[in-house]
């Protein structure tokens, strides 16, 4: 069991999260252009990086709140599960401290 994956992935999921939220924010502001969050399974670790969507050259803000809620949606279940996770493996540790002791 390793709690670290767990972290990364959330930090990873928070990434997102604050990408989603500044698209989102900016959903009425003239010519911007999103980003997109981007994360990739290292093997021990998640990581996750941030590009920019194509610009269209629109006058209008290029955001698309069909893909931003969904991304919330996802973020926030990825950061429960990660948080069960890692309850559920201090819980099995005290446990184990518990029975040793």
């Amino acid at each position: 069991m390793n709690i670290s994956n767990n972290i990364s992935s959330i930090q990873a999921h928070q990434t997102m999260l604050n990408t989603t939220a500044n698209n989102v924010a900016n959903v009425n502001t003239d010519k911007y252009v999103p980003s997109d969050t981007r994360i990739t399974d290292n093997g021990d670790s998640v990581s996750a990086y941030n590009v920019k969507a194509d610009d269209d050259g629109s006058q209008r803000s290029q955001t698309d709140l069909a893909k931003e809620i969904p991304d919330e949606i996802i973020a926030q279940d990825a950061t429960a599960v990660n948080v069960t996770a890692i309850k559920t493996q201090d819980e099995m540790f005290g446990t184990l401290l518990d029975i040793k002791a």
